[in-house]
Formats: structure tokens, C-alpha cells, sequence
């Protein structure tokens, strides 16, 4: 069996991950895993911006307290101020790595766009393609480094560990090379998770493929604390249409004008929020998912046709091109659209610097849960959250690195698996989770519904895990796997939460309760 060892491993490719590794010493021997290529990753997809306070009329208070508005009770505040106070200068580190944020006409000011709940203009972006303009930048940095390497279709299977005096270290991970089979060994002195989140347990979501949990489950499965993961966002916007796939239409049409409608043109958000279209996303979801229950209808639409068409193809050209591709131009048609889950809000329990309670096991980006977004997190926090924690961590670990003298880890062992000629079981299975987890335990839920779920999660896990042990490992598998285990831990969460608080909406409990509580889970 190989074994790789590195002085830290970075698990997972987005702006958490490769902003850690620019930001680490140079000194440093890092390998980063990819699930898939090194750029799949959520980042590469997002759409929006980066939320930072750049301008006179506005301010980091201010920012502060829409961020806390959004989170309904549950954001750390203390973790708040520090993100949003140094959020200019974090901006000002991606532009020294070649970020090009689009900027003002025949001027040299920033382009600031709004996003829902947002009182102010203070969204950086490129375009409306941000996550690509900002992964491709970090990538040719990442190249030119010497002291990293990166490990592309490599799938963690678990995170190795050593117990010494009752205290649980991380030592390494287990790994799948997805096209050779073979499993690798990676030690390291610390592991830092940077998976991203885990919309795929979901029937509609706006996330890629690779977003199955991974983090997360192998994380709880280490012994980690998960925090808060009945806080699943819906993004309101995603296309509706049979040959679309995850294709999100951003925020920022609202921003800049875009109205919700009926099929018959009536619009409906004045009924639910004084902010109508750029309410909080959890409001607006949970409004379009009312519609369309009330009146039966699949989706409903977005309006932007007001606009003028030379602003709205120059502003948001690659949702109009892609929409185009669906026969559906912006400028002069309705945009079919239904919410999808989007982003994760809870995850694994950190600190300030990133570290979990397992020692040397740390984690930044959408895979942890470090206090900032509460219950609903605000639109563009999440790019800057990542790039903040993964500078918090870096820094962390370049002050106190130690190198840990390698204990005996054990083999991977094969047992009896085979080679599985019954792929189509776990198709089925992974179909099942994602729809029952959309009728059960989406936007809005029920005492009912979860009981439901669960028990529905518990037959599966049983035969996933019988799968598990019988047959040869494949990436498949161990997302499915991944898949599950997150599922049991969003419906164990939300059946804990006796009330409805931010993107938790349980009509047997309709009323906030008046103290604010996190949800945690830990494996027995």
C-alpha cells in the first residue's frame, strides 16, 4: 500500500482550500486532494460576489448587522466583527493574486452590486461569473508553487486517528484513487477540511455533483462535533427546465431589479416581506414554495424584462447565454425558476482559527460551522468566510507547527470485497435519499415528515452498509455513503430544533423560541 506523507493536507480545492495553501509558509510540504479536477470545486460555479464594506455611505456596522439580521439569532457575534472588519483587506489579497473584479465604467471604482438583505451595495464581483474569475487566479498561483502538490480524483474514505491520553489526534486519511482503485495512505501533522457543502442530498439543488457531504460525514464518522445542519438554505432562483442541470440564477437579478411573478404576470413578494424580492433567502424560498403548493404549479418566474437589454446582457452574460441555450432569452421572457438547496450552513463545529475538537484536525469554508452565518446566512458572506479562515488557519498553523512523530498506522485492509456488477443499487439508493430528503425535510417541515425520514434513512444506511463491506470501494459508493450519513444528521438536527428559527421552518412549532441554541451532534 503507498503511503504519501506531507507536513499538512489540505482536503478539497475551492477558495478555502487553495487560499489556505498560498497562505501557508513556503517551507511547508502541502498536498491538496480533489474528488474530482483540482477546479470542480463550488467556488469555480458561484455566481454572485464576495461581500466587503468599500464604500462612504457605507459600513462595517452595518454589514455587521445585516449579517446578524440574516442569521436570526444564532451568528456568534464576536466571529462576525472580525470577518466583516477585515473583509476590504481579504479582497485586497485576492486582487494581489490577480482577482479582476469588474469595475465602474472609464473609472476606477469597484462595481459594487446588492443582494438580498443587504442594506447597502457592497457585493465585488466579476461579472457574473465570480467564483470562475476567482478559482482560475488562485490556480496559477497554486502552480507556481514548488512546495505543493495536488492530488486530482482522489476520494477520502476516512480520517485516520490516534487516541493519546483520552485526547483524539488526526494522523492522516484514507484515500481512493478514483481511476486506479488502489487505496493511498496520506500522514500529515495537520488535515484541513475544505470540501464545501452537501446540497446533493437534495432532489434540486444548484450545487455540482462533488457537493455530497464528504467533509462532514468523515469528519462525524473521526468523532468531530457537527453543529446546525437542520439549516440548510434553498436558493430561491434556480432554472427550471427539463435539460438544465443545476443552473443557478443569481442573487444579483434582484439586486438590480428583477421581480418574482406569477405564470399571469401578478407579483407576490409584497405579501411576505417589506423587502419583497430582497428579503432574506429564507423568506423568499419559503414564499415561492407557498405559491406553488396554494396553487399547484411546478415553479414560478423571474422578471427582469424592464431592464434595459444592453445593461442586462453586459451585466449578467452568462446567465443570459446560458439561458439562451434553453430558448429562453432574459431580456424579453419570463425565467422559469423553483428554489434548490444551495448552501450549508451548519457543518463542522470550529473556533476562531479553524481548529475542531478533534487535535490537529481543522475546518474552513462551507464544510465547518464557525458561528458567522447562525441560522441563514447572508448572500456573499460565503466566499468571504472561506478566504477569511483559510487565512486564519494559515496563519495558525505558521506560528505553531510541530512535527508529529508518526505513529503506527494501520494498513488498509480489503477483506473479501469484490468487484460489484450491481452499480444500479446504488443509483436507486442515492436517487431515494435525494427525494424523500426534498418531500420530507426541505423547506418547510413536520413532526410527521422527519419520523418519516428517519426511519426511511435508517433502512438505507443498513444496506449501503452492507454494500460497503461486501464490495471494492468506487467513488459512487463512498458519496453514497457520505450522502447518508449527512442526510441522518440534517433530520436528527431538525427533529432537536422545537421551533422555527432562520431556514428551519417546522409548521408544528410556526414560533421562535427566546433563547437561541445550537444544534449539536457527536458520534457515540
Amino acid at each position: 500500500m503507498k503511503i504519501i506523507k506531507k507536513d499538512i493536507l489540505i482536503i478539497g480545492s475551492g477558495l478555502a482550500g487553495l487560499g489556505c495553501a498560498l497562505n501557508l509558509n513556503k517551507k511547508f510540504k502541502i498536498g491538496i486532494l480533489s474528488k474530482a479536477s483540482v477546479k470542480e470545486s463550488s467556488t469555480f460555479y458561484a455566481q454572485g460576489g464576495i461581500a466587503a464594506v468599500n464604500s462612504i455611505d457605507d459600513s462595517c456596522k452595518s454589514h455587521i448587522q445585516d449579517t446578524m439580521i440574516a442569521g436570526a439569532g444564532l451568528c456568534d457575534e464576536k466571529v462576525v466583527e472580525k470577518v466583516v472588519s477585515q473583509g476590504r483587506s481579504l479582497i485586497q489579497d485576492l486582487i494581489n493574486w490577480g482577482v479582476d473584479f469588474t469595475k465602474l465604467e472609464n473609472i476606477k471604482e469597484y462595481d459594487l452590486t446588492k443582494e438580498g438583505g443587504h442594506t447597502k451595495r457592497r457585493i465585488f464581483h466579476k461579472d457574473d461569473n465570480t467564483g470562475a474569475e476567482i478559482e482560475n487566479k488562485l490556480l496559477q498561483n497554486i502552480f507556481s508553487r514548488k512546495n505543493i502538490e495536488i492530488f486530482e480524483n482522489h476520494t477520502v474514505i476516512n480520517i485516520i486517528t490516534d487516541t493519546i491520553n483520552g485526547e483524539i489526534i488526526a494522523c492522516g486519511v484514507y484515500a481512493l484513487d478514483n481511476f486506479g482503485g488502489e487505496i493511498i495512505t496520506f500522514e500529515a501533522n495537520y488535515i484541513i477540511l475544505a470540501t464545501g457543502g452537501a446540497g446533493k442530498v437534495y432532489l434540486y439543488t444548484s450545487n455540482p455533483d462533488i457537493s455530497s457531504g464528504d467533509g462532514i460525514a468523515i469528519g462525524y464518522r473521526a468523532g468531530a462535533i457537527i453543529a446546525n445542519m437542520e439549516f440548510m438554505q434553498f436558493h430561491p432562483t434556480c432554472l427550471y427546465h427539463p435539460d438544465a442541470k443545476s443552473f443557478l440564477i443569481s442573487e444579483s437579478l434582484r439586486g438590480e431589479g428583477a421581480k418574482l411573478k406569477l405564470e399571469d404576470g401578478a407579483e407576490f413578494m409584497k405579501s411576505y416581506h417589506e423587502l419583497k424580492e430582497l428579503a432574506p433567502r429564507d423568506i423568499v424560498a419559503r414564499a415561492i414554495d407557498f405559491e406553488m403548493k396554494k396553487l399547484g404549479i411546478t415553479n414560478v418566474y423571474l422578471d427582469i424584462t424592464h431592464k434595459d437589454p444592453h445593461f442586462v446582457k453586459k451585466r449578467f452574460p452568462t446567465i443570459y447565454k446560458n439561458c439562451l441555450n434553453f430558448g429562453i432569452d432574459i431580456t424579453k421572457d419570463l425565467v422559469p425558476i423553483v428554489p434548490a438547496s444551495h448552501y450549508t450552513c451548519g457543518g463542522v463545529k470550529t473556533d476562531i482559527d479553524g481548529r475542531t475538537n478533534i487535535k490537529d484536525l481543522f475546518a474552513i469554508g462551507e464544510v465547518a460551522s464557525t458561528g458567522l452565518h447562525g441560522a441563514n446566512r447572508l448572500a456573499s458572506n460565503s466566499l468571504l468566510e472561506a478566504i477569511f479562515f483559510a487565512k486564519r488557519v494559515a496563519k495558525f498553523i505558521n506560528k505553531n507547527f510541530e512535527p508529529k512523530k508518526f505513529l503506527n498506522i494501520k494498513k488498509w485492509n480489503i477483506g473479501k470485497a469484490i468487484d460489484s456488477n450491481e452499480t444500479v443499487l446504488i443509483q436507486q439508493n442515492w436517487e431515494e435519499i435525494r427525494k424523500f430528503m426534498w418531500n420530507y425535510v426541505g423547506i418547510v417541515r413536520t413532526d410527521k415528515r422527519l419520523m418519516r425520514a428517519k426511519r426511511r434513512i435508517e433502512l438505507l444506511k443498513k444496506e449501503i452498509q452492507e454494500y460497503y463491506w461486501d464490495f471494492k470501494l468506487t467513488k459512487p459508493l463512498l458519496e453514497l455513503r457520505n450522502l447518508a450519513t449527512v442526510a441522518e444528521i440534517i433530520i436528527l438536527s431538525a427533529s432537536k430544533r422545537k421551533e422555527s428559527r432562520g431556514l428551519h421552518y417546522n409548521l408544528d412549532y410556526p414560533k421562535k423560541l427566546k433563547i437561541a441554541k445550537n444544534t449539536l451532534l457527536k458520534k457515540n
